[in-house]
């Protein structure tokens, strides 16, 4: 539950520190003293949208904080999310915070830490569920039947197992429609992977032959400058001469030297071996020389084909990659494409098998929950039309229209092919007769605005029975509605707090009387500023109020409003009473 709420610059509001009790807390005051605003408040501490006009006049920074002790209801699942993220501190109170600057910019907060806005709904959604003055107008848009439907029939699990299998179902037709679009293609990008892999293929590639070819073509084109070096070279180191001595002669001179010298002197047989090892190199050089004179060609025939095989490698890395590596990789890209379009009637097969058994999956679970919410529907229809009946509208129908619409791609149920869509097969709408002996007819098309919100009232006072959230906030949820019934209005509310604590914003003093809390919201002028204040009211403030409520101070209202509260708490000792009762 709320247990205290901070509020700083926020719209009206200069500084409003708020401690809430367990249990039916109300809230009066005159048109725009800043009820609303306290509410709204709240929405933006939950993670509802921030807006910088919310900051006070005068000020950058609009705060607002929440200290909350957490109800057993809902203590696992919050706890869950905070020791996910890092942020438990003690398990049985949670602090949230938003500051909304006036740049645009706004900062969220768990147990002091800032998180992100996600993260705060996420949390928020589990603690409080703010009823607003234009919720009255989900009842008239008929996609939300089926939700309100939902949340009364306590389906969640089988819903939620639906909605996973219907999940998975548009993934499975997402690719299969994919399949179909390539399958039309497939003629022609086979012809086309095919021309490129046998192409790839005749070319008979191999890794590194673009440089081996470009090291022959250097040599044919220079052939015979070649020869011409080789044999200078040879000439030089083995040649004959008249008129000068080859290297190899010299070099053989130079090792019969140092052989004497060696005999006279041994501190000369290194040198001479080291003589003897040199000629017996340059004899090597020599013979390597020939042998590379040998292989020289004087072939322009094969520096043509060398030249063409180039030019053909030169076009295939420009087609289908910088090198020839990227080409052989672009080759078998291309036998793995041809293999998956080969075996994609094999996965079309496999994906049209699974679309036909998650369909009948899908009519299996529709068809469940076509059964829950036909059950859950007559008792709403009957726990509605007795709500009803004490809003003074007795004698009125509340019922449902549920149908299944024909689609031959659809769910099969029976002998029938259904549509279906993200919340199962049904199509839901709420139907009302306001008076006795007329038909039911669509709520939207029947409902005046007063019976809007006592449809609503009623709507409400049934599903928060089921609803696990630990707060319910009503704004003004009273509005249409006659001071006569205020004071029904308000048992029920107050029947909701063994497991809610209740806040609401009203203008009817019956209904006010019921609260275990009176708080009352008020506005002055503060220099030349507007401020909202609040005061919890004793037993004879709330008096006084509840007379001022009723038109005006005076004896007359004084006695009228201590009636009220006399009979109001006379309702709830009884109801207490009874509750004990039955729970012994």
């Amino acid at each position: 539950m709320l247990n205290e709420l901070y509020i700083r610059d926020f719209a009206i509001i200069e500084d409003l520190r708020l401690t809430l009790k367990p249990g039916f807390v109300v809230f009066t005051g005159e048109t725009g003293a800043g009820k609303s605003i306290i509410i709204d408040a709240v929405e933006m501490l939950l993670g509802g949208r921030a807006d910088s006009t919310f900051v006070r006049t005068g000020s950058d920074i609009a705060l607002i904080e929440g200290l909350f002790d957490l109800e057993p209801s809902t203590r696992e699942s919050v706890n869950r999310i905070l020791d996910r993220e890092g942020l438990l501190d003690d398990p049985g109170q949670l602090l949230l915070g938003r500051e909304i600057r006036r740049e645009g910019r706004n900062i969220c907060r768990v147990n002091g830490r800032v998180v992100t806005l996600g993260l705060l709904s996420e949390i928020g959604e589990l603690l409080v569920d703010v009823h607003g003055q234009s919720e009255h107008l989900s009842l008239l848009r008929v996609r939300e039947h089926i939700l309100l439907l939902d949340r009364y029939a306590s389906d969640s699990d089988i819903l939620q197992l639906y909605k996973e299998q219907y999940q998975t179902l548009g993934e499975v037709r997402r690719q299969l429609e994919q399949l179909r679009k390539q399958e039309q293609d497939s003629a022609r990008k086979i012809e086309f992977l095919t021309f490129q892999i046998n192409e790839v293929e005749s070319a008979n590639l191999q890794p590194g032959e673009d440089e081996t070819l470009l090291e022959e073509r250097s040599r044919l084109a220079n052939a015979e400058q070649l020869a011409h070096q080789t044999e200078e070279a040879i000439t030089a180191l083995d040649g004959q001469s008249e008129d000068q001595e080859s290297a190899a002669d010299l070099l053989g001179r130079v090792v019969h030297s140092t052989s004497s010298l060696a005999k006279i002197d041994p501190s000369m047989a290194d040198s001479q071996a080291q003589a003897q090892a040199i000629i017996e190199q340059v004899s090597e050089l020599i013979r390597r020389l020939r042998l590379y004179r040998e292989e020289i060609l004087f072939n322009p025939h094969r520096l043509d084909e060398v030249e063409e095989r180039l030019n053909m490698i030169t076009t295939m890395k420009r087609k289908y990659g910088g090198s020839i590596e990227a080409v052989l990789s672009q080759a078998e890209t291309a036998r793995e494409d041809m293999e998956n379009i080969t075996h994609a009637e094999e996965r079309l097969k496999e994906l049209t098998e699974e679309e036909d058994a998650l369909l009948l999956h899908l009519g299996t679970l529709g068809e469940q929950l076509t059964q829950i919410r036909e059950e859950a529907g007559k008792r709403l229809s009957k726990a509605i039309e007795h709500e009803l009946a004490d809003l003074h509208m007795k004698g009125a129908n509340f019922g449902l229209a549920q149908h299944w619409d024909d689609d031959p791609d659809g769910a099969p149920v029976g002998d029938r092919h259904v549509a279906l869509g993200p919340t199962g097969l049904d199509h839901i709408e709420f139907l009302v007769a306001p008076n006795p002996g007329e038909g039911l007819k669509p709520l939207a098309k029947v409902a005046s605005g007063g019976e809007t919100s006592r449809l609503m009232l009623g709507l409400k006072g049934i599903l928060a029975q089921a609803d696990r959230t630990p707060t319910l906030i009503f704004d003004e949820i009273d509005q249409g509605i006659g001071g006569r019934v205020g004071a029904i209005i308000g048992e029920k509310l107050w029947k909701l707090t063994p497991k809610h604590q209740v806040l609401c914003i009203t203008h009817l003093p019956q209904l006010a009387s019921f609260g275990d809390q009176h708080v009352r919201v008020e506005k002055q002028v503060k220099g030349e500023r507007t401020i909202t204040l609040t005061h919890s009211l004793s037993d004879s403030e709330r008096i006084t109020e509840m007379a001022s409520m009723l038109g005006g101070v005076t004896q007359p209202n004084l006695e009228s409003a201590t009636e009220l509260l006399y009979t109001a708490s006379a309702d709830k000792i009884e109801a207490q009473t009874g509750r004990v009762t039955k729970e012994q």
